[in-house]
This record gives structure tokens, sequence and C-alpha cells, in this order.
């Protein structure tokens, strides 16, 4: 399982230390909690970071798509589904 590491920091670091910020959201890969007032209130992530979690996400939706589409019985038979891609990639439409 993925767990990502995190750090809180008071949102005046923002202001005083974005350089040490970003670096340990870029190299050290770790999430910085910002706080304002003692409670959560934003987090910040490596842009690389962010698109490997968003990528992971609509994996999971995908997912979770397919999941339910067995349970309720929306199936085809592997040969059908196939047929119907060669068919189409024939026709030119896929």
């Amino acid at each position: 399982m993925f767990a990502q590491k995190e750090v809180i920091r008071p949102s005046a670091d923002l202001r005083n230390h974005y350089n040490e910020i970003s670096k340990q959201c870029r190299e050290d890969n770790e999430a910085v909690i910002i706080t304002v007032n003692g409670r959560g209130d934003t987090v910040s992530l490596g842009y690389e970071e962010y698109k490997r979690m968003k990528s992971r996400i609509e994996l999971l939706e995908i997912l979770a798509e397919a999941d339910e589409d067995v349970k309720y019985g929306r199936v085809a038979p592997v040969k059908d589904t196939f047929d119907d891609l060669r068919s189409l990639l024939k026709e030119g439409k896929a």
C-alpha cells in the first residue's frame, strides 16, 4: 500500500521558507500540510507526485466501475468483446 510522507508547516513558512518547502515536496517526496491558526488548510505536493497520485485515482475509478459492472452482471464473454473490437478495427471506426 502507498503511504505518502507528510510534514506539517505553518502558513508563515510559505512566505519565509518557500524554497525549503518546494524542495521537501520535489526532492524528499513529502506532502507538506500547511496550517492556518493550527488547523490544516492546504497541502503542497511536488508536480510529479501530483501526477502519479492523479493517475492512481483515475485507475481506481476505472477499476471500481469494472467491479460494479461485474457485480450487476453487465459483462460479456471475452470472445464477443474481441470480436466486436476486430469488427470496429476492420471498419476503421476505432
